[in-house]
This record gives structure tokens, C-alpha cells and sequence, in this order.
């Protein structure tokens, strides 16, 4: 028995030196539950409810009808509203800007309830999103509670629910850009964290520094293999996607362009992490820490819509919420405006970080 414990004692001061160890131990389930907490508590969480009205007086005002429901969808304290442009293209509005959900009210829908004519509401939206079923249910609410004031409950507003687009999308559409972007950032920036402290610690740096390899070369060199392993990788998830459950994405050059660049940012954002450590545990912990967060506020699993507000406001600040967002839109959508945008984004980010490695990186040993 005093052996067995002697040798528990020694396993556990080895395994606590371990830092990435002592992380999934103990810092790791704190982070899920806050996160998983957050988000699923719903607490003070609105949905946002893009809402287009057509239906407008003589002096361009929302008509009585209009306004009443506006205001009921405010009152709820379940959705945030935002008015879209009475003089755009709902349907371009929605692709332009990759909405999950909005809500038209037509012209004339004022005049139909006076006239007990039959009027009609529309969310459009995506299905295959929560925020879509939350909107449709309070929607509905607000709108069978003014049936009832006007006619005792026989319906004269019904809500009408319309695809986001012509095509119907499933769940794994969606997933796999999502899936796209989390390998793009979980095998670069881990393992080049704890590659580039292992050479700092041992003292391989230095050793380069005396052959005619620079700094910049030994970096690309590295982002050029990460580059061809993730399209090896995603090549092999497309063709799983497809063949096996009939994922209707598309590989477009913007997907293309997007991948590139995200390995580009987080290869070089795990360098950046790992020339500060002297070891491969420590940095596998600090990769963690940041990478692990990140895997979940950025849309790659939950829609950043029904997150808390303050998450929502994290989750804007990551550069993986601007790849998971780019992939979908160009893959999915189509939207090769937003995919653009968040090309230029992840590529900035990219080259701040690859500035900051190369500059901070030491070639002279430690």
C-alpha cells in the first residue's frame, strides 16, 4: 500500500506539472459550462428580427395596423428589432447580408384588416436555424392575440413562412463550412504552438541560424504544409459530406480563397503562442485556452444569434466567427459579397499575426 501511494503521489505531481493536463483537468469543464451555461440559460437573450414594412400612410408613416404589431413584437422582450428599408428588395436584403430570419409586412395589410379582408405576414428565414422557430412562434403569438381583439379568434392576419432562398438547405449544409473552419483552426495553431516552443526550448532556433534559412522562409515553409494538409483534410470531409449524406456545398474559389487564408492567420497566430513558452505542454495549454473558446462562439456549432448579447459581442471579435461566416455565405448561400469581406478580414488578421511571430520569434536561441 505505501507503495501504491508513494506512486500516486509522484504520477499526480507529474501529471500537475503537465500544464496541458492540469487545463482539460480543471480550467477546460469551467470554460464548457460557462459557455454551454450562456448559452442555453437563454437568460436576457433576444433574438434579432430583421423587419421590413411596406405598408405606410400618406406621409410615410407605419400605418395603425403596422405599428400596432411592431409594437407587440417589441413588447414580448423575446426579440430585438431592426428595420429594414421599405425601398429595397427583401429577398437581395436577405442574401446581401446573410439574414437568418426577417419579417415582411406588405402593402395594403392595414386596409385588409379594416376591410376584413384577409392579410398576410411573411418570415422568411432559414429553417435549419433555432432563431427561425423562435420568430415564427412569437410572431404568431403577437398575431393570434390581435385576431382575438378583432373578431373573437377567428383568424384575419396569418403568418406565412417562406425558405430563405429556392432551395432547402438541411442541417449538414450548414455544418460542414462550420466543420471547414474548425479543422482550419485546430491543427495549425495547436500544433504550431507547441512546435515552435519545443524549438525554442531545445534550442533548434539557434541551430537554423546557422544555415542560410531566414525567419520568413522557415514560416511559410511551415503555412505552406498546413496549407496543403487542410485541403488534404477538407478534400476528405467534402467527399464524406457528399457521398455519404448528400451535403449539397459548393467548392468555390472564394471556399478556396477562404481556406488558404485561415490557415495563413492560424498557423501563424500558433507561433505567436508558442515562441513565448519554452515547452510543448505549456503552449498546448495557452492553444487551448484560446482555441477551445473559440470553437464555440463563433458559429461553428450554435447560431450566434442565440447566444446572449455579450457573447454575441465576443463572438465578433474572433477571426473564426469571419471564416465559419465567409464559408457558409459562398459555399451555401452564394453571397460572394459577404464572403469577400470576410476574405479581406481573415487576411488582415492574418498578416498582423505573421508580423507579430516574425518579429517576436528569436533565431538566436533562446
Amino acid at each position: 500500500m505505501n507503495r501504491t501511494l508513494a506512486d500516486l503521489k509522484a504520477y499526480g505531481k507529474g501529471y500537475m506539472r503537465n500544464r496541458s493536463g492540469a487545463f482539460f483537468a480543471f480550467i477546460f469543464p469551467v470554460i464548457l459550462i460557462l459557455i454551454f451555461g450562456a448559452i442555453f440559460s437563454n437568460t436576457g437573450t433576444k433574438t434579432t428580427l430583421n423587419v421590413q414594412n411596406l405598408d405606410k400612410d400618406a406621409l410615410g408613416n407605419d400605418s395603425p395596423e403596422s405599428a400596432r404589431l411592431i409594437a407587440g413584437l417589441k413588447r414580448t422582450g423575446a426579440l430585438e428589432i431592426k428595420m429594414i428599408p421599405s425601398d429595397v428588395n427583401i429577398d437581395d436584403y436577405i442574401r446581401d447580408n446573410s439574414l437568418s430570419v426577417a419579417l415582411q409586412i406588405p402593402y395594403g395589410f392595414n386596409y385588409s384588416v379594416d376591410h376584413n379582408i384577409l392579410a398576410n405576414v411573411t418570415v422568411k428565414g432559414d429553417p435549419t436555424q433555432g432563431s427561425f422557430g423562435v420568430v415564427i412562434g412569437v410572431v404568431s403569438a403577437v398575431v393570434n392575440q390581435r385576431n382575438i381583439e378583432l373578431l373573437y379568434g377567428s383568424a384575419k392576419i396569418l403568418v406565412h413562412a417562406q425558405n430563405i432562398g429556392s432551395e432547402q438547405f438541411r442541417y449538414i449544409d450548414f455544418f460542414i463550412p462550420g466543420m471547414i473552419g474548425f479543422i482550419v483552426l485546430t491543427s495549425p495553431m495547436f500544433s504550431m504552438a507547441s512546435v515552435c516552443a519545443e524549438y525554442r526550448g531545445r534550442g533548434y532556433f539557434k541551430l537554423l541560424a546557422s544555415t542560410p534559412l531566414t525567419k520568413s522562409e522557415w514560416l511559410i515553409s511551415k503555412i505552406l504544409w498546413y496549407v496543403l494538409l487542410m485541403f488534404s483534410s477538407i478534400a476528405l470531409m467534402y467527399v464524406v459530406g457528399v457521398g455519404v449524406y448528400g451535403a449539397r456545398v459548393a467548392i468555390t474559389p472564394l471556399a478556396i480563397l477562404l481556406i488558404m487564408t485561415g490557415t495563413f492567420l492560424f498557423t501563424s497566430l500558433g507561433m505567436f503562442l508558442g515562441i513565448f513558452v519554452s515547452n510543448p505542454e505549456s503552449a498546448a495549454a495557452i492553444a487551448n485556452a484560446i482555441g477551445f473558446p473559440m470553437m464555440f462562439l463563433s458559429g461553428t456549432f450554435f447560431p450566434i444569434e442565440q447566444m446572449p448579447d455579450f457573447m454575441q459581442k465576443v463572438a465578433g471579435v474572433l477571426p473564426l466567427t469571419y471564416l465559419t461566416q465567409g464559408l457558409r455565405a459562398t459555399m451555401v448561400l452564394g453571397n460572394e459579397v459577404t464572403a469577400a469581406v470576410d476574405l479581406v478580414i481573415v487576411l488582415v488578421v492574418g498578416i498582423v499575426f505573421f508580423v507579430l511571430a516574425a518579429r517576436a520569434m528569436s533565431w538566436k536561441g533562446k
